[in-house]
């Protein structure tokens, strides 16, 4: 028996609050990977803080919230931060198992 795998969209800051949003199933693997690569948009503007979360059950739903929050004026990037972490905080993933929903959703 095969147990579900979390996915995560997640969103990125450095000093200056220059935002980076991504996907990924191991958001500590990932976020490793973010602070030793050289190469690449995040790397380029050393954005290694996390600041937002949100996990999934499936990749599917985890892609297509990434794509939602891309389109999302900065402004409205902004909000949803602060409404879940209004000091911008380095978060830490501590639950790999929970769920949750999207802060801007009526789901929970």
């Amino acid at each position: 028996m095969t147990g579900r795998r979390t996915y995560f969209t997640y969103i990125l800051s450095n000093k200056n609050r220059r935002l980076y949003i991504g996907m990924t199933n191991d958001l500590n693997r990932r976020l490793g990977e973010h602070r030793k690569d050289k190469k690449g948009f995040a790397a380029s503007y050393r954005m290694t803080k996390l600041v937002y979360y949100e996990t999934f059950e499936g990749p599917n739903a985890a892609l297509e919230r990434e794509r939602i929050l891309k389109k999302w004026r900065r402004e409205k990037k902004i909000a949803l931060i602060e409404s879940m972490n209004p000091m911008w905080e380095e978060l830490v993933v501590q639950d790999r198992t929970k769920i949750s929903p999207p802060a801007d959703s009526k789901l929970g």
